[in-house]
């Protein structure tokens, strides 16, 4: 899965800030509990694009991106991966020789 370069920022902003990745795991796991269905990404991306504009003006990677000014960036390639990553592991497929 690939970011764009919105998305690739935050998360890399995540790694020098761990107070704000804690955050979003715990975000992602709580959502997640009842099953990591990716219908579950789109109010994700939301909240990570309100979170974007609202951090940008004091994070200097995230200021250099101008978010407030242009138009929406999607972030539902962010949402689906910290749902793949941070969500309960998906069951496995019953095999079809199971008897």
């Amino acid at each position: 899965m690939s970011l764009n370069r919105c998305e690739q920022t935050v998360f890399e902003y995540w790694e020098r800030a761990p107070d704000e990745r804690r955050h979003w795991h715990g975000k992602v796991v709580a959502l997640t509990r009842g099953g990591a269905d990716m219908s579950l990404a789109r109010g994700l991306e939301r909240e990570l694009w309100a979170y974007a504009v609202e951090r940008s003006p004091h994070v200097p990677a995230l200021r250099e991106l101008r978010l407030e000014s242009g138009p929406k960036v999607s972030m539902l390639n962010l949402a689906e991966y910290l749902i793949r990553l941070w969500g309960p592991p998906p069951k496995p497929k019953k095999s079809a020789t199971s008897h």
